[in-house]
Parts: structure tokens; C-alpha cells; sequence
């Protein structure tokens, strides 16, 4: 097991290298001036941009610049955002509201997709079986957007039982409606992914011979069927997570979540370049370690998963 760590470690090491020179390439190695783009409109002095690009390293070569930024990021430094904020207050400041939203949406796809997928696949061509595809369909087929505005009229318009937008300090009860308009796409990939999965658990050899020893399908669904059945939705639901932590712009922006997702958006749109490599960067060590993490659950989920040396 210690020798799996390491070697998956060693593995990420490169992968992170390599995605950081990727993003800061495309962010700072692309044609245009960010520091002229601040001014907007407006003719800059050429001293203050000279000091300008002098204090962000921008006057030195490509290469130099993203080597002094990784130097910064292995000392704990995200830089400092064109505003004169450091962006590790902004991320300290965001994150926080965008990981309670993931988990939540989490949460709520992994429940209720595992359970109606049992369900679906224990029930194969029946009523319930029959509309938890369609539904699943729909879901799927519809754009985020389209589901969000919906959701926000119904539940927060007409019904009332929701805010519309979330109120600042983003607290639990405000993050619910998002999490769910957030949740509801991967919800319906995971109720076919685990009735296809427990379909297919149902008919493998170890399950018909638990049942003819007289197992009970009380003990048979949850230890023999579920329990293999969640290996595909577990690694599902480790690369949703990092989705969800990334690519939630579309829904922080609907719902005014003052996450990740829209300071992002927001950086983006006026061209901090700080703040979009050091949140990118952030998000993909986020992503190895709980890819990480999923990668050592699969031996408890399935006892012929064996991490050999």
C-alpha cells in the first residue's frame, strides 16, 4: 500500500507541472498586455506600466516568469491579484462557500442516484424502472442553465420556498437550491451508472450462489450486489468532484454564490491573471488528491483489489 502511495505520487508530480505551464501559458504567453487591459479606455502613463510590469515579472521572459511563479507556489505564495490583493485571501475567502455547495450537491447526487439506480436495476423493465430513465434522460438532455432558471422561478418565484439569489456569508439553507440545480445533471448519469452496474452484479456467479445457499436479499443487495456495484460510481463521483469545485461558474453566476466558480468567471473576464493560475493550480492538486483517495477506496469496496508491490 505504501509503495502504491508513493508511486502515485511520483506520478502526479509531472501532471501538475504539466497542467500549471499550461495554464499560465495560456493566460500570460497569449498576445495582449493585461496591465494596458486595466486601464481600460484610458491612455496608462508608460512608467507606471513599466513599474506595473516590473513588479507582476512580466518584462522578463515567459519562461522566467513561470519559473519565479512556481518558486512563489512551493513557498505558500499565491501572488498578488492587479487589484493589490493576495490572491490567497481571495481563494480563503471563496472556497469555502464553493466546498460546502460541492459537497452538498455531492451529497445529494450520490444518495439519490444510488438509490434509484438499486432500485432501477432490481426492478429491470418495470414502472419505476421505466420512468427513472426518462427522467434521467430529460435531465441529462437539458443545458445547467436551462435547469436553474427554471428551479430559481419555480421554487424561488412562484412556490417561495427558496431564495432566489444567496444572501451574503452564503449559509446552508441558501446553497440548498443550487446544490440541487448543481447535483441534478450528475444525479441522472449516476442512476444509469448504478443500475447498469447492479444489473450487471446481479447476474455474476458469486451472487446466484449466495442465493442459492439461502442468503437473504436483505444481506445479498447491500453486501454482494451494492457494494460491487459502486467501484464505476465511486470513480464517477471522484471526477465529478472536482467538476463541481471547478465548474460550477454557470451556477454560482445564476445564483449570485460568491464561490470559486464566479470570482473565477470574474477573473477571467478582466484579465487577473493571478487569480485564474493560482485558482486553477489550487483546484488541480485539489483534483490528484481526491483522485488519490478514490483510487485507495476501491481495495475496501471490492476485496479482490489488491495493491501489489
Amino acid at each position: 500500500m505504501t509503495g502504491y502511495i508513493v508511486r502515485r505520487i511520483l506520478q502526479a508530480i509531472p501532471v501538475f507541472f504539466g497542467t500549471t505551464f499550461l495554464i499560465y501559458f495560456m493566460v500570460f504567453a497569449m498576445p495582449g498586455d493585461p496591465i494596458v487591459a486595466l486601464f481600460g479606455d484610458k491612455t496608462p502613463n508608460p512608467a507606471i506600466v513599466a513599474q506595473l510590469r516590473a513588479q507582476y515579472n512580466l518584462d522578463q521572459p515567459f519562461i522566467v516568469q513561470y519559473f519565479l511563479y512556481i518558486g512563489g507556489l512551493l513557498q505558500g505564495n499565491l501572488g498578488v491579484a492587479f487589484n493589490g490583493e493576495q490572491v490567497s485571501d481571495i481563494l480563503v475567502r471563496t472556497f469555502p462557500v464553493t466546498a460546502r455547495l460541492a459537497l452538498l450537491a455531492l451529497f445529494f447526487q450520490s444518495v439519490a442516484g444510488i438509490f434509484v439506480g438499486l432500485i432501477s436495476g432490481l426492478r429491470k423493465g418495470k414502472l419505476f424502472d421505466s420512468s427513472a430513465l426518462v427522467v434521467s434522460l430529460i435531465l441529462i438532455s437539458l443545458p445547467i442553465f436551462v435547469i436553474a432558471f427554471v428551479a430559481q422561478y419555480v421554487f424561488g418565484v412562484q412556490l417561495g420556498w427558496a431564495r432566489t439569489t444567496v444572501s451574503s456569508g452564503a449559509p446552508i439553507q441558501d446553497l440548498i437550491l443550487p446544490a440541487l440545480v448543481l447535483a441534478s445533471v450528475s444525479f441522472a448519469q449516476i442512476v444509469r451508472l448504478t443500475r447498469a452496474s447492479v444489473i450487471e452484479s446481479s447476474g455474476l456467479d458469486f451472487v446466484r450462489t449466495a442465493y442459492s445457499k439461502g442468503l437473504s436479499r436483505n444481506r445479498i443487495i447491500p453486501v454482494h450486489i451494492l457494494r460491487n456495484s459502486l467501484i464505476p460510481v465511486v470513480t464517477f463521483l471522484a471526477t465529478d468532484f472536482g467538476v463541481l469545485l471547478v465548474g460550477a461558474t454557470v451556477t454560482e453566476g445564476i445564483f449570485n454564490v460568491p464561490g470559486v466558480g464566479n470570482t473565477l468567471f470574474k477573473a477571467i473576464q478582466q484579465g487577473e491573471g493571478p487569480t485564474v493560475v493560482s485558482f486553477v493550480t489550487v483546484m488541480t492538486l485539489l483534483y490528484l488528491g481526491v483522485n488519490l483517495i478514490v483510487d485507495l477506496l476501491y481495495g475496501l469496496l471490492d476485496p479482490r483489489i489488491r495493491y501489489v508491490k
